[in-house]
């Protein structure tokens, strides 16, 4: 084994490469806008130039004598399309062209589409597009402190709530009080926000990346008017996404509306600054948290109020509180959130949506906290360390925190630390450690599949889950070879396409929780149809044989006592060729029409605090920073993350996901931050030159480790998920040990030099 590839440990999984490799490497994955239609037509997007207001008029003219130019579509002209009701997750109202009337909601709003016979006709006629609008005051972001413009709401549930916190503070030996921030930050994933329609008789083809395609499906089903059998999503690679393609955008009903028009393909391609007002991203927050805590370190009350933009129409919010307020034995609880309504597009999920920000927030303060105590953070953590819930007083399902510090604790040399800040040296630079809790719920939704075995030992997988470039064609597959007995060679896995099917939306690290149980439960009901007839069968070596003792390894059907039997031979004494089963996985919490939900495009997930038992991820991780004593210039010399989450189904596909999350946590302390014009409402850095992200510079020396832990009540795979669960500690960490090398406690992120300097 390597470091890509880690030798699995205790209920992992081997780290077979990527079922889909060659295919990607190669160029032959064929992602959305790569499919080829014939004879298509080119779209292009004009979008709002000012953030709140109404169009007085659209002047078409000097648009339609460009050469080549088809059509241009309008709310004037779009009336037919029903507007997609908004979810939970980001889009809906605020990013559709079909509200009712010419308003404008927020900067870069879709105003019109123009179709041409090719992209740069289309793109020209875009431009010259003259709107007239009637532009108001907009509001940016949070009010200015004392003003109370903007409109608040709050979360359509209950934040957790335990005790009375003011009089457990009133008594604490020690208490901070202290406030944090995080700024917008936006999906810009690779593949670009694309969409391909073409229409035959009456029935929808769409080509668009796509985090649930069966979402997809009924979304423009509804938006049409049409039945969701004559909608057909195809999607069977997605070129990033962490979130902002798991929703219908408005753009994908015009596209639809304009193939339908035009009675030809047509094909959009946004630009990378459009991406930034047509799909959804991470609000912004803040967080007003206060502790209390005994001399010996024992906490006795956890605040935590938690403000995060949202836009005018919709309700969106993460309320990260509602899990952070499990994660330590607090004594007593208090959480709210504050939705504050700003002339912005709608949020929606990014990667660890509820966790980056909260647990940033509740992180740093555990280490404020540990250092009024005057404690290792580490220990100050053990003391707090519980495995019942402290608001319900419910067990977790496992736990493995103060295991998985241990272990990245003694990797990452924390012994050496002097805990003193300002205390360790190289040269110019000022060494600072830092430390904090990585930690997701384990979420799980409804799935169904459909697994062939044919005689021959090859395996067939087909269900409409979602490859994002995390590993999922390569997890299934082992899932369904492992429990088969079969080499991986020998499946073949089909994903992303309506046409298959339902699978839960590829969010929440739900995907092979999800997916695998599912797949297995299909598995298993072969299994027990050739189990049956191997050991009912009189010419086999297996007659007799008990259930219990047999177990499938290399093509065979093997006993404990020796016996054995190939699968082709079994298929014969059935007289069939192939064995194939539908199966339907409902967990526990979900209700039995839930699977008819799925089918209608609703996407349900349990799991997490929900449930008889607390079911969570989690880790804990370790940086090295170093800030130049002059200049303050930050580096992150090394990173080291240990992780338990269940079952590891890959550990190469397992590390990779690990290590991708702690580099995104670097560039979220570090860089990450989209900027607005306060006076316009307007994102400033709507690129990749000025939208910074870490570069290859930025990034030295970063160590996963995998910790064992197997946990059999999270869902029948095992597996708590972890594509979302390594970036969630990282900016803690980080700004942890910027105030250990420097003495200076910075609470907004990013944490740049100038802000090092001003200080």
């Amino acid at each position: 084994m390597t470091t890509a590839a880690p030798t699995p440990k205790a209920n992992m999984g081997d780290p077979v490469p990527r079922l889909d490799a060659r295919l990607k490497v190669t160029g032959e994955a064929l992602y959305p806008s790569d499919f080829p239609v014939a004879h298509p037509a080119f779209a292009a997007l004009a979008t709002s130039s000012i953030a709140k207001g109404h169009i007085v008029k659209i002047d078409l003219a000097a648009a339609k004598k460009v050469p080549g130019v088809l059509d241009i579509l309008t709310y004037e002209n779009t009336g037919e399309l029903k507007p997609v009701p908004y979810e939970g997750g980001g889009g809906g109202a605020s990013t559709s062209m079909q509200r009712p009337g010419p308003a404008i909601d927020h900067d870069g709003q879709i105003v019109a589409l123009v179709i041409a016979e090719t992209f740069e006709a289309a793109q020209e006629a875009s431009y010259k597009i003259n709107v007239i609008y009637s532009a108001e005051t907009p509001t940016a972001s949070f009010p200015p402190p004392g003003s109370t413009a903007s409109k608040v709401s709050k979360p359509p549930r209950e934040m957790p709530h335990k005790g009375d916190v003011d009089a457990a503070l009133s008594s604490a030996d020690v208490t901070i009080d202290v406030e944090y921030g995080t700024p917008t930050q936006h999906h810009n994933p690779i593949e670009l926000f694309t969409t391909t329609c073409e229409w035959s008789d009456g029935h929808l083809t769409i080509h668009e990346p796509s985090q649930f395609v069966y979402g997809l499906k009924n979304s423009l089903a509804y938006a049409f008017d049409m039945h969701p059998d004559h909608v057909h999503v195809v999607s069977p690679y997605v070129g990033g996404a962490f979130g902002s393609k798991s929703q219908c955008t408005p753009r994908s009903a015009l596209v639809a509306l304009a193939a339908k028009r035009l009675n030809r393909p047509v094909k959009l391609v946004a630009r990378r600054d459009q991406g930034f007002t047509i799909a959804t991203y991470r609000a912004e927050t803040r967080h007003h948290i206060r502790l209390g805590a005994r001399r010996d370190g024992k906490l006795v009350a956890y605040s935590h109020h938690g403000f995060e933009v949202s836009s005018q129409p919709d309700n969106y919010s993460v309320a990260g509180v509602e899990d952070s307020a499990h994660l330590y034995a607090y004594g007593t609880v208090a959480t709210d959130v504050t939705i504050v309504h700003a002339d912005r597009n709608t949020p929606g999920f990014m990667r660890s949506p509820p966790m980056v920000p909260y647990i940033y927030a509740l992180e740093c303060a555990m280490d404020e906290m540990a250092v009024k105590l005057g404690m290792n953070p580490i220990e100050f953590r053990r003391v707090n360390d519980t495995n019942i819930d402290p608001v319900t007083g419910r067990l977790f399902s496992s736990r493995s925190l103060m295991k998985c510090y241990d272990q990245a604790a003694e990797a990452f040399g924390w012994k050496l630390r002097d805990p003193q800040p300002k205390s360790m040296r190289k040269g110019d630079w000022l060494v600072g450690y830092g430390c904090a809790t990585a930690v997701y719920p384990t979420h799980i939704g409804v799935a169904t599949a459909r697994v062939r075995l044919l005689a021959s030992g090859d395996v067939i997988v087909q269900t409409a889950s979602h490859e994002l470039g995390t590993g999922a064609y390569t997890i299934i597959g082992q899932s369904a070879a492992e429990r088969l007995g079969v080499p991986l060679s020998k499946v073949r896995v089909y994903l992303g396409d309506s046409n298959l099917p339902p699978a839960i939306v590829a969010g929440g690290s739900s995907t092979t929780a999800s997916v695998c149980s599912v797949v297995l439960k299909a598995c298993d009901a072969i299994r027990d149809k050739l189990i049956h007839a191997a050991i009912n069968s009189s010419a086999g070596p297996l007659n007799g044989h008990q259930p219990t003792d047999l177990t499938f390894a290399n093509g065979k059907i093997q006993s404990t006592d020796g016996n054995q039997e190939e699968i082709r031979d079994v298929f014969g004494h059935l007289g069939v060729g192939a064995i194939e089963e539908y199966a339907e996985f409902i967990p526990n919490g979900l209700k039995p029409d839930a699977v008819a939900k799925l089918y209608a495009g609703k996407a349900q997930l349990v799991g997490g605090s929900k449930g008889e038992k607390l079911m969570y991820a989690m880790g804990a991780e370790f940086v090295e920073v170093h800030v130049h004593a002059m200049t303050r210039e930050i580096r992150v010399p090394r990173i080291v993350g240990a992780f338990a989450a269940g079952r590891i189904m890959n550990t190469r596909t397992a590390r990779s996901q690990l290590m991708g999350g702690m580099i995104w946590g670097i560039g979220s302390a570090l860089h990450e931050a989209t900027e607005i014009d306060p006076k316009r409402a307007r994102y400033v850095n709507d690129n990749l030159a000025d939208y910074l992200v870490p570069i290859n510079a930025d990034v030295d020396a970063v160590q996963v480790i995998l910790v064992s832990e197997e946990d059999k009540d999270v869902n029948p795979a095992g597996a708590k998920g972890l594509g979302e669960l390594g970036n969630v500690g990282t900016a803690a960490a980080i700004a942890n040990a910027i105030y250990h090398a420097t003495g200076t406690r910075l609470r907004q992120l990013p944490i740049r030099i100038e802000n090092l300097l001003t200080a």
